[in-house]
């Protein structure tokens, strides 16, 4: 199963977990999957149209994801990393 890696930041909904593994053939399947199980997450992650946050990237085993492949397959062993950027000033 992937596992998606939560970032600090995002651990509120998931109650402190930093991993969750989950069923998913697609990254957005994956991160709906996490919402499921710890609603409050996926607002973290996508806005309302469904687009990543502009603060936001995704890592599959360690490559970047194009801001718009939120479809690409994933498969078992995979490892999904979000990425929140910190903003401030």
């Amino acid at each position: 199963m992937p596992q998606v890696e939560i970032p600090r930041r995002y651990r509120g909904p998931t109650g402190g977990a930093a991993n969750v593994e989950v069923s998913g053939e697609s990254v957005r399947a994956c991160i709906e999957a996490v919402e499921a199980r710890h609603p409050g997450f996926l607002e973290l992650v996508v806005d309302a149209d469904g687009s990543l946050h502009r603060f936001v990237s995704i890592f599959v085993n360690d490559e970047e994801l194009p801001r718009d492949a939120l479809d690409i397959a994933v498969a078992g062993p995979d490892r999904i990393s979000i990425a929140a950027a910190a903003a401030g000033g």
